[in-house]
């Protein structure tokens, strides 16, 4: 089959960076399907992965990457409850394993979805490793409500316009109804965050005096998506007492708590792959997860944050979708379908 790898960490500008492979069949066993991918996308994380080491490290078999895809089940192991040949589904997958960048992929039933039917796979594929670490940030682990409980109160997303943040500012407003604030510094993702559901767009490089200027100097909630060592004292500053901050990016240098302590305000993290990588109990969560955005989106809740499909998926392609990824710039989801 085919499937994109590295053998290699390397520069993107290096071909040998991301090389188109020929590799065996797979097998599905246990409670792993088979699914025969027909889109993926592309994340930070993938970049990170694949980005050179300060050590030199050689793969004596090629690792795959990939962590976003959309394809049809052709098979299932012997402990499958959820699917069957023949079903449409999506999926982030698992950092542990090897990635969705293949034609044919094994992946744990359990975080896996059914595939929004109102979209085609490229849309779908845009969709699942956002989805879920929007939802897991603001439903478990910033504890907002999922029925509109904490409707009015009002949450800082910090890089809106990014993948996750494009999901986390349509889950923030239509699901939880909070009072969106999103940070985007150019015409264009300002544009983006605004049609998505923003109520006011901040720029980020000036935090404190944008929110300020917005009549929100604090706010209940701040979902960080970009640069967590740079907008630390913005954000310590900016959380109301008893508010929460989550982040999804990893510090560079030490995060100093101490401001937070007299507000009784808490911070935690998300990583999408937690629940995967540690086998937890309710692994199960995020298949039920995607479930739900594909119900949201079958309904047109939520839209995808699908801005742009490149065709057809091999090495040349991604090593550019991995260079523009990179840059920090992209709006949204890029996405390669077709094999």
């Amino acid at each position: 089959m085919k499937a994109i790898g590295l053998y290699q960490y390397l520069p993107i500008s290096d071909e040998n960076s991301l090389e188109d492979l020929e590799l065996d069949y797979p097998k599905a066993q246990g409670r792993d399907i088979l699914v025969e991918v027909q889109a993926i996308s592309v994340n930070p994380v993938d970049t990170k992965v694949r980005a050179p080491k300060d050590k030199v490290e050689v793969e004596t078999e090629p690792k795959v990457l990939g962590w976003d895809a959309a394809g049809v089940v052709v098979e299932v192991g012997d402990r499958v409850t959820r699917f069957k040949p023949g079903d449409e589904v999506f999926y982030a997958g698992d950092i542990t394993r090897p990635g969705s960048n293949s034609q044919f992929h094994l992946v744990d039933e359990r975080i896996v979805g059914n595939k929004p039917s109102s979209l085609d796979f490229a849309q779908a594929a845009a969709l699942p490793l956002t989805s879920i670490t929007a939802w897991e940030a603001l439903f478990d682990r910033l504890k907002v409500s999922e029925t509109g409980d904490d409707a009015g109160k009002s949450i800082l997303i910090i890089g809106g316009a990014g993948g996750v943040g494009s999901i986390a500012i349509q889950l923030a407003k239509q699901v939880a109804k909070l009072e969106v604030i999103a940070t985007a510094s150019r015409p264009e993702s300002i544009t983006w965050c605004a049609e998505l559901g923003a109520d006011a767009i901040a720029n980020h490089h000036d935090l404190t005096h944008e929110l300020n200027r917005l009549g929100h100097p604090t706010v209940d909630y701040i979902f960080c998506c970009n640069n967590t060592d740079m907008h630390w004292p913005s954000m310590t500053q900016a959380i109301k007492p008893q508010g929460t901050i989550c982040s999804i990016v990893e510090n560079k240098n030490p995060l100093d708590l101490a401001p937070l302590k007299s507000k009784s305000a808490g911070f935690i993290w998300e990583f999408m792959f937690t629940r995967s990588m540690h086998q937890t109990e309710d692994m199960a969560q995020q298949g039920i997860l995607l479930n739900t955005v594909a119900l949201l989106v079958n309904a047109g809740t939520i839209e995808t944050t699908c801005k742009e499909v490149v065709k057809p998926i091999n090495a040349t392609n991604l090593r550019a979708v991995h260079g523009r990824i990179e840059q920090g710039t992209s709006i949204g989801k890029i996405v390669l379908s077709g094999w």
